[in-house]
């Protein structure tokens, strides 16, 4: 034997026990660590085995997904099984799935994937950043994207685009995926909706207890390898965002085209373009396609508010889109009524009317009136004969409807303001200082509206290069003088009291002082003391009604008294009492000769010029009656101390602090005067107020005063003065 076959021999026998020997290793590996007999099949394969998804595998194959659905991983796969495909087919009248490109291909796959694995219980709850929300999700971010694109601008030329993925803004390597909705019965159930929430939508598919869009769910739950398949029985193509649905729909145009012209601005990005170029070759600059931030919304905005990163989960934006007719019907009989064009309007107008017609939430067709738009206002739709079209789009509910959004802030009294280019500067104001409280249509108003020639000739006005408010020529205090006139031009008048000033009366404005009125003029106490008359219901500029009150134009503005230095009280008691027979005449003698009066200024000593204040004053004979119960001396003139605080006691306890009252029926029971005892305790007069009925003051002694109507209603600065036919005792 050769030395070689020596050598052989042993080698074969190694060789053989060693084929045997890892033959048994191998068994034994796989027996520990090979793939279980009980793991199900990846997505891929077990659609695969399935064995009715075969056109859907055709796109996958054609999308290259394949890879992904076979490999490591965990997708949500809603899958739309071959009779799905079958009807797709013959609705876009393709031979069969081999006439499918690539490009469509990759829109059903993408679209039916979901990244994480969802079984249908936990498909309704909504992944935040802080845990599960059991029963709070009805969209799943999904796969599909639209990213750069052809825009066409106004103009007709092209540029490539991509759209925001913020409110206003946006976030590079954010693709703005879009959603997937779908509607389960646990979670319609848990959010008070039923079958006619989907059906309104859906009008030709049977809500199942478990849809993905317009499709029902075969088969839930079919576990995978790497995820969960949910078998559907339409394919259900990538849906157009909010944006891409009405930019496609002639019939909406106008609303549309609003927003083109005043809210769209494109600004290239430096980053998408150079990822564009890598990708195609091209380039063509990429602009980001923005909108307003001011709006509620960017209709192209696939990702909710992104407070959290899957709010999109749980919410989405909802648009009311008037249709054209609609639309044109409300600017030109609202918007336009007093401006001759759009362009002439300030853009705020527009901004208020696109914004009335956008909700940050869903709104689901049974919830039209618990659900508040941006503007804080119901859906003011029938959604039996208002809405035109409903559909549920990637990023939110689109309503079509008949009509626009009759909005407070346009058919509030403030509207009639807001909408008028001779009111500007009252507006400005108003919408800093009343504008949420006017527009309310649960209160009825007066409003009394000066022009801006009116206000700028007595030297009231605004800087716009200083955003300063000037009011007698000065910034001075500006603001506080503007908002004091400003708010004797408005009254809460819940009955339409004002409705008819060809009367006479007296009314308590938003500020808390008083105004009259007497046959169509207005005036206050600072008219009075300037001797201006300001007229209402004038043949050029007639009254009108608002949804929630009556506006009147007005020749001149409403004035308190402004007087450097400012009149005090007591000149005002002085006009009405500085001669025989005026009916303050015997309260005036003892108080121009008493220790509280300032006989150059006017003021009484504890009564503030900043601080509202109600003087009751005794006529004459109750003067007189006084002085016969030695209440007060007799003389006007006391000389001894005693008679001298008699006196002094006797006018601060006719004079009520904090509060001008009027026989309105508004303040009525008792109330602190401005006299205290010598241990410091207070003493009060008690109100019996009944409007146009009964106005009476009791003291302390049980002791009724009733107030004379006919001698007042005497209007000062921040206060009011009315006679009594009975002195008060303490």
């Amino acid at each position: 034997m050769s030395a070689m076959q020596n050598f052989a021999r042993p080698l074969i026998l190694f060789l053989s026990l060693l084929t045997v020997l890892t033959s048994c290793q191998d068994k034994e590996f796989d027996e520990h660590y090979g793939r279980p007999d009980w793991l199900p099949l990846p997505v891929y394969q077990q659609l695969e085995a399935k064995g009715n998804f075969k056109n859907f595998l055709a796109c996958v194959d054609k999308a290259a997904y394949k890879r992904t659905l076979s490999s490591a991983g965990y997708f949500t796969v809603f899958a739309p099984n071959d009779a799905a495909f079958e009807t797709f087919l013959k609705e876009q009248q393709l031979p069969s799935v081999d006439a499918i490109d690539e490009v469509m291909a990759r829109k059903i796959v993408t679209y039916a994937l979901v990244y994480n694995s969802f079984d249908k219980t936990r498909l309704s709850d909504y992944q935040s950043s802080l845990g599960w929300q059991p029963i709070n999700a009805f969209k799943r971010r999904t796969a599909y994207y639209d990213g750069v694109y052809t825009e066409t601008l106004p103009d007709g030329s092209t540029i490539k685009a991509t759209s925001a993925n913020r409110n206003g803004g946006y976030v590079f390597g954010d693709n703005n995926n879009k959603y997937i909705p779908y509607f389960i019965d646990s979670y319609l159930t848990a959010k008070n909706l039923t079958a006619f929430d989907y059906n309104y939508f859906y009008p030709n598919t049977t809500f199942s207890g478990f849809n993905v869009a317009d499709a029902s769910v075969v088969t839930a739950d079919i576990q995978a390898e790497n995820g969960m398949i949910h078998e559907i029985n339409k394919v259900v193509l990538p849906l157009p965002s909010i944006e891409s649905h009405i930019n496609s729909k002639p019939e909406y145009s106008v609303f549309m085209d609003l927003l083109k012209k005043y809210e769209i601005i494109y600004q290239t990005h430096p980053e998408v373009t150079d990822r564009y170029r890598v990708m195609t070759g091209s380039n063509e600059p990429v602009y980001v396609k923005f909108y307003s931030g001011i709006l509620a919304f960017s209709p192209n905005n696939e990702n909710f508010l992104k407070a959290a990163d899957n709010d999109g989960q749980s919410d989405g934006w909802t648009l009311f889109a008037p249709n054209n007719e609609a639309t044109t019907k409300y600017i030109n009989e609202v918007l336009l009524n007093k401006y001759t064009s759009l362009d002439a309007m300030p853009p705020a107008i527009i901004n208020d009317f696109i914004n009335a017609h956008m909700w940050q939430t869903t709104v689901w067709p049974s919830k039209f009136k618990s659900v508040f738009n941006f503007l804080g206002e119901e859906a003011r739709f029938d959604p039996a004969s208002n809405i035109v079209e409903a559909k549920v789009l990637s990023n939110g509910m689109l309503y079509g409807t008949n009509k626009a959004q009759d909005a407070d802030v346009f058919r509030s009294v403030f509207g009639r303001a807001y909408l008028d280019p001779k009111y500007m500067l009252m507006t400005r104001f108003l919408s800093r200082e009343l504008k949420t409280t006017i527009i309310s249509p649960h209160v009825k108003f007066t409003l009394f509206l000066v022009p801006d020639e009116v206000l700028r000739a007595a030297g009231h006005d605004f800087n716009i290069t200083n955003n300063e408010w000037v009011y007698n020529g000065t910034t001075n205090q500006a603001v506080d003088n503007w908002t004091r006139m400003i708010n004797m031009h408005v009254m809460i008048t819940q009955n339409n009291e004002l409705s008819n000033l060809s009367g006479k009366g007296i009314v308590e404005t938003y500020g808390g002082e008083f105004i009259k009125y007497d046959n169509n003029t207005v005036f206050a106490a600072g008219n009075l003391e300037e001797n201006t008359t300001v007229k209402v219901n004038t043949t050029q500029a007639p009254s009108v009604n608002a949804y929630n009150g009556i506006v009147h134009y007005a020749t001149d503005f409403i004035r308190f008294p402004d007087n450097n230095p400012v009149k005090g009280p007591g000149f005002y008691i002085r006009d009405q009492g500085d001669a025989v027979g005026k009916p303050f005449q015997r309260f005036y003698d003892y108080l121009k000769n008493s220790a509280v009066f300032n006989a150059t200024t006017g003021d009484i000593n504890g009564v503030g010029t900043g601080v509202f204040h109600t003087f009751f004053i005794p006529n004459n004979a109750a003067i007189a009656q006084a002085v016969t119960d030695g209440i007060l001396p007799a003389s006007i003139t006391p000389t001894s101390d005693t008679d001298k605080q008699k006196v002094i006691d006797f006018i601060l306890y006719h004079i009520l602090p904090k509060f001008s009252i009027i026989n309105n029926g508004k303040e009525e029971g008792s109330f602190e005067s401005l006299f205290k005892t010598l241990s410091g305790d207070p003493t009060v007069l008690t109100i019996s107020n009944k409007a146009g009925v009964e106005f009476k003051v009791t003291d302390m002694k049980g002791r009724v005063a009733n107030v004379n109507a006919a001698a007042s209603n005497v209007l000062g600065n921040r206060a009011v003065f009315h006679q009594i036919d009975k002195y008060l005792r303490y």
